[in-house]
């Protein structure tokens, strides 16, 4: 059935069987459909859907689109005004029953609100023409006639047109201030959204860049950024890959849903030939995306879509103007990632491309500490076997040569024998404190027996009581040897020069490939590794062998050397 004689037949139910009505009912019925015949004629939108609703379901339909912030179409606006008029029309035949001499203009403003508050000012305006004349109809009560013949009916058809338009205006500013206000409310609501989005961005990347500050390994920041990707892109599959050149790719960091066991691991190695991201990412060096693998070749795709993978967004590292490796995440969902995956995706690829740097950086700085290191313990060795094989070994000739003199002069020389004794002896004291000082330079005995029995000799030689505790296997290599050692003996020298302490206690042990070096005394404390310190040195040695040396010094208790060193047996 036409939407039109639907509309006839429902306002022809709700009007009740009385000529007057019937006629105020027809003037309603026409002028809506009119209305709605024109709009069809402009090629509006058909309004056949809202007829095909159950009648019963109109008054709850009605009062969901009079809510909605946004306009319902002209159309309805049409049916929804001539549906009001005639409600209104039998309200105010039933009121002018109870009290015939009232006049119930007020009814008419009902209707004008609703349309004026959904539909605009012009529809109002029509609204409000119609309920005036279905208003002077009732009000007059003359057979045939719209036109007023008294004077008072004029007053009232006067005093109604001005109210019903300036309540369209006022409608209409409350419907302007409504949407205003609901669109104020969405673009707060947007930037709320978009502000928590961000902020939950910036968290994230500053905990990645926290650790990469640090200057922690590598490996904890590769699996802190795929952890954050992961849980910042609300996808449970993400991976750092790097490139070795040979074809392939390491899997640096994985983060994969719980239970896929079959899911590569951190450190296997994967083709980069083929059609998947990772070797698009390789040989473009820009981001990749690929939402449906059907069709991918290559081993790494093959495997992609055995796992059940969808949606693959990739974006190169780049560390010193090459690609050095990629982050990836993907989603087991049919939906594709969001378009704006590739974006979020850079700023942590920038964050891992500057911890690799960084760590290469420290790398380097870390060999070239203990190059400089390892040069001067080698100066250091040289002098000493110099002074051991030149200097001292020259002074034990001469002192050999001078009492094989002083033997040779007769008894009764009793004061050149004295001089030549004198001479002996003095070349004697000079070639103990030449090995005195060589073992400064260079200790042997850390040659010949190893770090523990060079630290025992150093214990049993020290002016402060040392309680030693020694458990070391095996030999490390020269550099950590050499600089335990000087730490030792440095610790050693200060507490009895300067701590002014009673015992000194020594512990030195090897455990998970470190060694493990804890001096302290009872002294006065106060001792720092700053600019003038004897302990600066021994700071620089240590970290030069990738080492940490803790200092715990309180005025009045003491000091505490807490040393750590990377080592490797031999």
């Amino acid at each position: 059935m036409r939407p039109d004689r639907q509309l006839d037949m429902m306002l022809i139910e709700v009007c009740p069987r009385t000529p007057r009505l019937i006629r105020a009912c027809t003037m309603t019925r026409q002028w809506s459909r009119r209305s709605i015949g024109a709009l069809a004629r402009r090629g509006a939108a058909s309004p056949r859907a809202v007829f095909d609703a159950d009648a019963h379901q109109m008054p709850a339909r009605l009062i969901s689109l009079l809510v909605r912030p946004t306009t319902p179409p002209l159309w309805l606006g049409i049916v929804v005004a001539a549906t009001v008029i005639t409600v209104e029309t039998v309200v105010v035949h039933q009121l002018d029953k109870v009290a015939p001499h009232n006049a119930f203009g007020a009814v008419f403003l009902l209707g004008v609100l609703v349309v004026s508050a959904r539909w605009g000012f012009a529809l109002s305006v029509m609204t409000t023409l119609v309920s005036a004349l279905v208003y002077v109809y009732f009000h007059l009560q003359v057979e045939g006639t719209l036109v007023p013949a008294k004077a008072s009916d004029w007053v009232a058809v006067v005093v109604f047109l001005p109210v019903a338009l300036v309540a369209n205006l006022m409608a209409g500013q409350a419907r302007l201030r409504t949407a205003e206000a609901v669109l104020r409310r969405r673009e707060a609501e947007a930037s709320r959204d978009e502000l928590a989005i961000l902020a939950e961005h910036q968290a994230a990347l500053r905990r990645v860049a926290t650790l990469a500050a640090r200057g922690v390994s590598p490996t904890e920041v590769f699996t802190a950024v795929a952890e954050e990707l992961a849980l910042w892109l609300h996808v449970v599959d993400a991976v750092l890959l790097r490139y070795e050149g040979d074809g392939t790719g390491t899997l640096v960091a994985v983060r994969y849903e719980p239970g896929e066991s079959r899911m590569p691991v951190t450190g296997d190695t994967i083709s980069t030939e083929g059609d998947d991201v990772g070797a698009i990412v390789l040989r473009t060096g820009h981001g990749a995306r690929i939402d449906n693998h059907a069709h991918v070749g290559g081993a790494v795709a093959t495997r992609i879509r055995a796992e059940g993978f969808g949606s693959i967004v990739g974006v190169p590292i780049v560390v010193d103007g090459r690609v050095w490796g990629a982050a990836i995440v993907g989603s087991r969902r049919t939906v594709p990632l969001p378009a704006d995956t590739q974006t979020r995706l850079g700023d942590f690829a920038d964050l891992v491309a500057t911890a690799v740097a960084n760590a290469a950086t420290r790398a380097e700085l870390i060999a070239s500490r203990a190059r400089i290191v390892a040069a001067a313990d080698d100066a250091r060795r040289r002098l000493e076997r110099d002074l051991h094989d030149g200097a001292q070994q020259r002074l034990v000739s001469l002192g050999l040569e001078v009492r094989m003199a002083e033997a040779s002069v007769p008894a009764e020389w009793v004061d050149v024998r004295e001089q030549l004794s004198a001479i002996a002896s003095g070349l004697t004291g000079v070639s103990e404190d030449l090995r005195e000082l060589s073992h400064g330079i260079h200790p042997a005995i850390l040659s010949k027996g190893g770090l523990g029995s060079a630290v025992r000799t150093l214990a049993r030689r020290s002016a402060v009581p040392v309680a030693l505790d020694v458990a070391l296997e095996g030999r490390f290599t020269e550099s950590v040897e050499v600089a335990a050692y000087y730490v030792v003996a440095e610790a050693l020298t200060n507490a009895a020069k300067h701590a002014r302490a009673s015992e000194v206690a020594v512990s030195l042990r090897a455990e998970d490939g470190t060694l493990h070096l804890v001096i302290g005394d009872d002294g006065v404390g106060g001792a720092s590794s700053g600019a003038g310190s004897g302990l600066i040195g021994l700071h620089d040695r240590v970290e030069a062998l990738g080492g940490h040396m803790r200092i715990t010094s309180p005025p009045g208790h003491g000091t505490t050397l807490d040393i750590t060193i990377p080592v490797v047996g031999e």
